[in-house]
């Protein structure tokens, strides 16, 4: 296992089963299928709200995914940093970055844009958080690495406040165009378990956007 990453495998357990992750080591997620994103409902934060599929996001150039926790965390705060530090480096590819809530809450999602340097839409299905959602509880709040990644964070001058549901933990994507598929998935296995930067930046190399296969025909 590579830094903070989750090696994704294909579970066993009846699909839409809500797995519980407390203080012992964390349950492996399921892997999410390139079909089952594709499919997912999508609404944009604009006072007359579209609702689009997924697949639009990545369909052309591909895109680097955040799916946020909840916006008022100061562990997705920091995280969203961290991926808006690639964002010059993200344009000079020509991949998008993107973020998703599950809600939203008063202010919380205008107060993580500061943190956030792309798009945020809404996730009203929490689907980008499945297939099978996984949720750390109060027991999480014992584990000596939650409590290192609190420090970590804190030390990192990040702040934040306890509005909205926090216990289903998100993740990170790279999504190639077309049908390339998920070039990296992270799943948040306990509270600031953050993706590695550098993984982000190998697997958005890698993308090949549509317009080039086009041009190859």
């Amino acid at each position: 296992m590579e830094g903070s990453h989750i090696l994704v495998l294909r579970g066993q357990l009846p699909k839409g089963v809500t797995v519980l992750t407390l203080c012992g080591s964390p349950l492996e997620p399921q892997e999410a299928a390139l079909e089952y994103l594709e499919d997912i409902d999508l609404k944009t934060l604009e006072k007359e709200p579209r609702t689009f599929k997924a697949k639009e996001l990545w369909e052309k150039n591909g895109a680097v995914i955040m799916a946020v926790r909840r916006p008022g965390c100061f562990l997705c705060r920091e995280e969203a940093a961290d991926l808006s530090s690639l964002k010059p480096r993200l344009d000079e590819l020509g991949v998008p970055l993107y973020a998703v809530v599950k809600e939203q809450v008063r202010t919380e999602v205008r107060d993580f844009q500061p943190y956030f340097k792309g798009e945020i839409f809404l996730d009203k299905q929490k689907k980008f958080y499945g297939p099978q959602r996984r949720k750390m509880m109060f027991m999480g709040f014992v584990r000596l690495g939650v409590w290192y990644n609190f420090f970590r964070a804190w030390s990192g001058g990040f702040s934040g406040n306890l509005e909205g549901e926090g216990f289903i933990l998100g993740g990170v994507f790279v999504v190639g165009p077309g049908k390339q598929g998920i070039l990296l998935e992270h799943r948040e296995k306990e509270f600031g378990d953050k993706v590695n930067p550098d993984s982000v930046l190998e697997a958005a190399r890698r993308i090949k956007p549509q317009t080039s296969v086009s041009e190859k025909k």
